[in-house]
């Protein structure tokens, strides 16, 4: 098991449990106890859990899981998500914009092969994957870098996004809802996502079943601003029902 994926798994167990044992983990995962130690220490530095005598309990505030910790988080969920977005986007020239996130960096990799597509981002591991790609264009925004996503975010950003004009914006978020619209951990990062949905004829959100129905701190747009949400079955049927129902398409991988 690579690290981060070891991490997540035990980001998992914390948020569930509460609290975790360093030995049981060891034992779980195949590793060293000083192992799992400077895991947890690592985890603690970042405040995304506290360590205790023989192991951790959860921190008591709410946590934006960094970016490189996700991946491993329903993978092929997210996997089938990006698959079916994908398919859903038309042939021939098309100016596409990406945020960040982990289902988009998986879409971003789908698509890279493509020779009349022109990516704008303001995402850096996804420019970072379409950078050498010769026959696709590549726009990416200024602004400040997030250690958390990894997007570029701020007015630099937002200015960016304003002189530019998209067909489809495809959009990751960490909440999704009929009442709540699409919302995510950081104020300033969801203006600059708003930004880019301003710009753009349509948008698509991909996001996997656990997103669905869930609120958090910022919002980025209402609900009625989403032209096609592509999530997985594991979404909840009854916050699925209410987007269709405020009017945004639905399709499942």
């Amino acid at each position: 098991m690579r690290r981060s994926d070891r991490m997540t798994a035990i980001l998992d167990r914390v948020s569930r449990l509460g609290s975790v044992d360093a030995g049981a983990l060891a034992e779980e995962f195949d590793v060293s106890a000083a192992t799992i130690r400077r895991d947890l220490q690592v985890l603690e530095e970042q405040r995304l859990l506290a360590r205790t005598h023989g192991g951790a309990v959860a921190v008591d505030v709410a946590y934006e899981l960094p970016v490189r910790y996700r991946g491993g988080q329903n993978r092929e969920a997210k996997a089938l998500v990006a698959r079916r977005a994908a398919g859903l986007l038309p042939h021939g020239p098309l100016t596409l914009g990406l945020t960040g996130g982990t289902t988009t960096l998986i879409l971003a990799r789908l698509l890279a092969e493509r020779v009349d597509l022109t990516v704008v981002t303001n995402a850096l591991n996804i420019a970072a994957e379409l950078a050498l790609r010769p026959r696709l264009k590549l726009i990416m925004t200024g602004g400040v870098s997030r250690t958390q996503s990894y997007e570029l975010v701020g007015p630099i950003a937002d200015q960016a996004l304003a002189g530019l004009n998209m067909e489809i914006a495809v959009v990751g978020v960490d909440g999704i809802s009929a009442r709540g619209g699409l919302t995510t951990h950081d104020e300033i990062e969801a203006h600059t996502n708003a930004a880019m949905i301003r710009r753009a004829d349509r948008v698509m959100v991909v996001a996997d079943g656990s997103k669905v129905g869930r609120t958090c701190l910022a919002g980025i747009c209402p609900i009625g601003d989403v032209t096609v949400l592509v999530t997985d079955a594991s979404a909840d049927p009854g916050h699925v029902e209410a987007i269709r129902k405020a009017g945004t398409e639905v399709v499942l991988a």
